[in-house]
């Protein structure tokens, strides 16, 4: 078994299959440069996507917008000094501010809103160094917000929507660059506040989680007929694992709230209870239901409509492992550490026809898989990881089309190509993850998905 001698970061990949990782990175990179590139696949995209209400760039946000290319813009300038990425950040950082000083409602999303935007400049900033007039701006307007939602949240009794507190767009994400930034005095409070609300939200109310989602919050229709009474989360973007990841780094970097490590043994207990394994393993459910009498129906096959989940970051077990796995770290609790572990070696179990998770990219894709991977073979040194990292690593790269517009398509069902330049769902996710793979350059950028 390999292992480290510390916990420094280094090229996972070897030399040969490190240098077409890198070649193709730089590719894709250099295709997400030109802004009429760009602004052709988003149009693109928008003709050729079966979801345009999903599918749309917004030019402000992280997920599909340029505070996202700013991000990609952040880590190739480390891993590629003097080529001039810090110069096209800045560039990419103006369009995505100019976009939401335009807009009337600026919300504090991590992914789509405000955080998104700092947690970009505060990437391109160089330790703080850089752009601190446009972050004290992004933080004069955020945390007024933060605070209002709290409160809202502190006050709800009955169930909440995933959007309040998820790290996509809720307080978990807000929280999650608020950490980055611990030590400024005045978000200090914010943090703290974001901190002590999720661990009330861990709490129990009359038998239920009380980040519980009751029917009439629940948003998707499709959801609302699969799960009639409401459901718990189970996904690390929109579910309990986000919270759980935060408190976890929160913990392990001190910034403590009081109940702040009985918050994370009664979730990290929860998802071991709640899981939904499958013919390969460990795995979990989308959501837990609720029944018609307010109880959690304990998953099964036949309890949870929609079975156990895809083997992705967003939603299955990569990133709720991930979340168990940083739960351990944070109380030095081997159980959570060893579930962790037990729950990706059934990922790697799994078929790729079975992982359901078909499309190169980040969310839903094998770079968010990969990404999880890496930060797995950083943590443990194992073998396993460190094999399971080359073999994504390949499947990645033979998927790389160059005669396509970016060089990679986010797949939708059923295979469709989508020409998506986003960091989230599109190339620049790829290009990073491919890096990371290849480089020793720490990528401090997956705090953004709660890797670290």
């Amino acid at each position: 078994m390999l292992e480290f001698q510390n916990h420094s970061w280094y090229q996972l990949l070897e030399p040969d299959q490190a240098l077409a990782a890198i070649a193709i990175a730089r590719a894709v990179a250099a295709r997400l440069r030109e802004r009429d590139r760009v602004e052709a696949a988003v149009s693109a995209a928008a003709q050729q996507t079966a979801f345009p209400q999903s599918v749309h760039w917004q030019p402000s946000d992280v997920a599909q917008g340029y505070a996202g290319l700013a991000i990609m813009c952040s880590y190739l300038d480390a891993c590629l000094p003097d080529e001039g990425w810090d110069v096209t950040g800045h560039h990419c950082i103006e369009l995505a501010a100019q976009a939401m000083e335009g807009q009337t409602h600026r919300p504090m999303g991590l992914f789509s809103g405000l955080s998104g935007l700092a947690f970009a400049s505060w990437c391109l900033s160089r330790g703080g160094t850089r752009y601190r007039r446009l972050l004290a701006g992004i933080d004069e307007v955020l945390v007024p917000q933060v605070i209002a939602q709290v409160h809202h949240l502190s006050g709800q009794r009955h169930g909440v929507s995933v959007g309040q507190f998820d790290l996509i767009s809720g307080l978990t994400g807000v929280g999650t660059y608020l950490l980055c930034r611990r030590e400024e005095p005045g978000l200090t409070a914010a943090l703290t506040a974001i901190l002590s609300c999720l661990v009330e939200l861990t709490r129990q109310e009359l038998g239920l989680p009380c980040w519980h989602t009751p029917a009439h919050l629940v948003q998707d229709r499709t959801m609302q007929r699969y799960y009639p009474y409401g459901n718990l989360n189970c996904g690390l973007a929109h579910g309990i694992p986000g919270p759980l990841g935060l408190l976890a780094l929160a913990q392990r970097e001190n910034m403590m709230v009081e109940g702040m490590t009985d918050a994370i043994n009664r979730v990290a207990d929860w998802l071991a209870r709640n899981r939904l394994d499958d013919t390969w393993g460990i795995n979990w459910p989308t959501t837990v239901p609720l029944t018609l009498a307010g109880t959690v129906l304990v998953p099964t096959n036949a309890a949870a409509p929609l079975g156990s989940s895809r083997t992705a970051w967003c939603y299955g077990s990569p990133g709720v492992a991930r979340a168990l796995w940083l739960a351990g770290e944070a109380l030095d609790d081997s159980g959570y550490r060893d579930l962790a572990i037990t729950a990706m070696e059934a990922v790697y179990r799994r078929p790729l026809a079975e992982r359901r998770i078909d499309s190169p990219t980040f969310c839903h894709g094998v770079a968010g898989l990969l990404q999880v991977t890496l930060r797995f073979a950083r943590d443990t040194g194992r073998a396993l990881f460190i094999e399971a990292a080359r073999s994504l690593s390949a499947q990645i790269l033979s998927l790389y089309d160059p005669d396509s517009l970016l060089g990679y398509c986010n797949l939708e069902s059923g295979g469709r190509p989508i020409d998506q330049p986003g960091f989230l769902d599109g190339a620049a996710g790829v290009a990073l993850v491919l890096l990371a793979a290849a480089t020793n350059v720490e990528p401090s950028w997956d705090r953004l998905f709660l890797l670290q």
